[in-house]
């Protein structure tokens, strides 16, 4: 008798806590503050026109106005290689900094709105096949906040794969020009 009793008693709590329980829709929300979700900026594959500096120092900057103070400051910039000769195939595309034909390649953002690349080759490595892109995600966006998940450090996040990239980014790659 006491088991049919626990059993009903059970049945009725229950069911008040699912008839009471669920609602098919909640008060809405606080807006969002504006720029909160900010979108991925990347820039086009470019080839630079001249590299300056002396052996050993190379260097060439291109115009990024996406890299505001807020992105560089706050959020994270990933730049990305693909030079002609590369070792292992054609498709190659490296984040930097990286290790390539006998050189170190990199980048700095030496000012707001421009990044430059830098090449630690003895001579000149001028190559007009070569290509550089970064990718400058803001540090309120979504899609950083998404990547830090699996890439949860700086370092993972910076050494990502371009095609890695491409996809958690949402990037349209054009990598057909790199052929």
């Amino acid at each position: 008798m006491k088991t049919k009793i626990q059993t009903v008693y059970l049945l009725v709590v229950f069911s008040f806590l699912f008839f009471t329980g669920c609602t098919t829709e909640g008060p809405q929300g606080p807006a969002g503050a504006d720029g909160q979700n900010a979108a991925v900026y990347y820039s086009e594959w470019f080839s630079p026109t001249t590299w300056s500096g002396t052996s050993g120092d190379w260097y060439f900057s291109a115009s990024a106005p996406d890299l505001t103070q807020n992105v560089v400051e706050s959020g994270v910039v990933l730049a990305y290689v693909w030079l002609d000769g590369d070792l292992y195939n054609s498709t190659t595309v490296r984040p930097l900094p990286a290790y390539a034909l006998g050189a170190n390649w990199s980048f700095l953002i030496h000012q707001y709105g421009s990044i430059e690349f830098t090449c630690d080759m003895s001579t000149q490595p001028y190559n007009a096949n070569d290509k550089f892109r970064f990718i400058a995600i803001p540090g309120t966006s979504t899609a950083l906040k998404t990547a830090a998940i699996k890439y949860n450090t700086k370092s993972k996040l910076i050494n990502m794969p371009y095609s890695e990239a491409c996809k958690l980014f949402d990037i349209k790659d054009s990598l057909q020009i790199l052929k």
